[in-house]
């Protein structure tokens, strides 16, 4: 019998089903994993996220799967390498911001003990049930203030989407096999 999904999710994609199954609103804290998913989430501005899913495993091999410690170093002759590969975005812009929100993560890391820590300065290990919404109080604030910190393509929309991926929103459709509510 066939599960029924999210209604964004392609069936006809198993990437996507195993994302959606396995993956999108399960809570991981892990700092690699909440690094790694904040840079796709930037890269998806302007694209779907099937799109930017069905490269993940390149972005995963060209940027060095995603250890903080060496894409924090990359410099213009690793930008013209990332620039110049087609199983990626080559967005100049994205690459850039890509590597300056590394280095910006670093310090929030530094700052706070690390990224979870500082997502929990907003969310006060809290989990949000909500469907159908793209931004939210929320996602607001921790845009505003990545934006003040220098973070770049980390508009509203796109930290709505990151805190769905890593379980902070949880908002699988009432119709979906994972739908649940905070009673649940």
């Amino acid at each position: 019998m066939n599960k029924k999904r999210c209604k964004w999710c392609n069936l006809n994609n198993p990437l996507y089903i195993k994302y959606h199954d396995e993956e999108w609103g399960n809570i991981n804290f892990d700092d690699r994993y909440l690094f790694e998913m904040l840079i796709l989430e930037s890269f998806q501005a302007g694209l779907s996220w099937e799109c930017i899913l069905n490269k993940r495993e390149s972005f995963r091999l060209l940027y060095d799967n995603f250890d903080i410690d060496k894409v924090v170093f990359y410099d213009n002759e690793k930008i013209e390498r990332l620039l110049s590969d087609k199983r990626i975005i080559r967005n100049k812009l994205k690459i850039k911001a890509s590597i300056n929100n590394a280095r910006i993560f670093k310090s929030i890391q530094k700052e706070f003990g690390s990224f979870y820590k500082y997502l929990n300065s907003f969310i006060n290990d809290k989990v949000l049930y909500e469907i159908g919404n793209t931004t939210n109080e929320l996602s607001d604030n921790i845009s505003k203030d990545l934006i003040s910190r220098g973070m770049k393509f980390v508009g509203s929309t796109i930290i709505y989407s990151y805190l769905q991926a890593i379980g902070v929103i949880y908002s699988h459709d009432f119709t979906c096999f994972m739908y649940k509510d905070n009673k649940s």
